[in-house]
């Protein structure tokens, strides 16, 4: 019994052994972002400001090998979005651009100015994320305490 349990572990050293030699390597990315409301409209994020739950953001990469790949995401209940993905070491992703698409809160439509989009080049290591700078929308009626 002894003798079966070392023949099945060093099988299976073996085979670990393989795949890590034979360049068997995924590469894992990930870009994240947030979505804010300016209730105020002054371009800076303050009290008076909230996240959005449900924003819509598309990111579309290109893949060092010439794919390009569209992604899309929604923020979560702390304004968040995440987009990630396992691939391939040569296919792993070499530049990105994200925008927002819409907000789908009733008083905060919309898109602040210099939100249209981020580019960006990708080149962290596998295991790493991207962070994109918030995406801003405003409401249509400013408040009257601003």
């Amino acid at each position: 019994m002894e003798s079966r349990r070392w023949e099945l572990l060093l099988s299976l050293s073996l085979l670990l052994s393989f795949l890590f030699v034979s360049g068997a390597r995924g590469w894992t990315g990930e870009i994240r972002g947030r979505v804010v409301c300016d209730v105020c409209g002054d371009s800076s994020i303050g009290p008076e400001d909230h996240v959005l739950q449900g924003a819509e953001v598309a990111v579309l990469c290109i893949t060092k090998s010439g794919e390009v790949v569209n992604y899309q995401a929604f923020t979560n209940s702390k304004g968040v979005y995440k987009v990630a993905e396992t691939m391939p070491e040569s296919d792993r992703w070499d530049a990105c651009l994200a925008r927002p698409i819409s907000s789908f809160h009733e008083h905060c439509t919309q898109l602040g100015g210099g939100t249209a989009g981020v580019k960006f080049s990708y080149n962290h290591p596998s295991g790493y994320f991207h962070t994109v700078r918030p995406f801003v929308y405003r409401t249509v009626n400013v408040p009257t305490y601003c």
